[in-house]
């Protein structure tokens, strides 16, 4: 990769598909309403620096070859530059981009050590079009530093509706939490936030200082988790007084619950790991089928 980057803002992944495009277009909104910068990346095994690496058959790629491949990697960022710029008209977002020799995850992993956000698309070209379910986007949710945003390519990203938030009191739950109240804010739109009780969690329910017949009752149990869930909110909507919470309680069936509170989500926020109902969020069938089901980005909560 080029010189350092100080500050890289918003580090989005590219490789010149229409998925990767999608994603390009939202991390250019994500960075304007955040009036930070946008480092657009394309990853490519085989640009100059990386020729020694690249094979044709068992033997060293012909000269010729390389070339096309490298003025090929050349379009393709220049190409992403100009979305960037026609998407941002009059507006001055800055913007770097860099063409790297080092695979997807990698060079996408070192850029989010100082950058806010890394933003994929969910579907992609080569290497990336596995970006979600192979080991691109495995490498990035075990691996980055901070969030990543991973949009879906089929239909454009909704720009309408609630913010909504998986919690379960995990510690990346509570990053989750953070990243939704402020997503929320930003964005003027409302929060919803979800938390799936187990029923492993109905022993330590039913023992709270419960009165009469309440005491072990579902809508006792019920009310128990959402009291659970109003204290874990508690800090953030002091911090953020401007955004409207909806707090919903569910038992059991997180990933079902979750798709159906996200069809009319803008944003959906998850965990990286979590407990109960979200446990492995995105690191198993959940995130799988959350990811698969819904037409809204999708931030993976992460921290290094």
């Amino acid at each position: 990769m080029g010189g350092e980057v100080v500050d890289p803002g918003i580090v989005i992944g590219i490789d010149g598909s229409p998925g990767s495009d999608a994603a390009l277009k939202w991390a250019v909104q994500e960075a304007t309403m955040r009036n930070v910068a946008l480092t657009v990346v394309h990853a490519a095994a085989y640009v100059p620096d990386a020729a020694p690496k690249v094979e044709w058959f068992g033997d060293p790629a012909p000269d010729e070859l390389l070339q096309q491949l490298d003025t090929r990697a050349q379009q393709v960022l220049a190409d992403a530059v100009q979305i960037v710029k026609d998407a941002t008209g009059d507006h001055r977002l800055r913007i770097i981009h860099e063409l790297s020799s080092q695979s997807p995850v990698p060079a996408l992993v070192e850029l989010s050590r100082k950058a806010h956000l890394v933003v994929v698309g969910s579907r992609g070209q080569g290497l990336v079009k596995r970006m979600l379910l192979g080991s691109v986007s495995t490498g990035l949710v075990h691996h980055a530093h901070c969030p990543v945003a991973v949009v879906p390519s089929e239909v454009p990203p909704p720009v309408e509706g609630p913010v909504v938030v998986g919690i379960d009191g995990s510690p990346a739950s509570e990053l989750a939490t953070a990243i939704a109240f402020d997503e929320a804010s930003w964005r003027g739109a409302e929060l919803v936030a979800l938390h799936a009780w187990t029923d492993a969690e109905i022993p330590a329910a039913a023992n709270r200082d419960w009165t009469g017949t309440t005491r072990t009752s579902w809508s006792g149990l019920q009310a128990a988790a959402d009291e659970t869930l109003a204290e874990r909110l508690v800090g953030w909507r002091e911090r953020y007084p401007d955004v409207v919470v909806r707090r919903v309680v569910v038992v059991n069936r997180a990933t079902q619950h979750l798709i159906e509170h996200a069809e009319s989500a803008q944003l959906v926020v998850v965990g990286s790991h979590g407990r109960g109902g979200f446990s492995g969020m995105l690191l198993g069938s959940v995130s799988t089928a959350v990811v698969h089901a819904v037409r809204a980005p999708v931030i993976v909560a992460r921290q290094g």
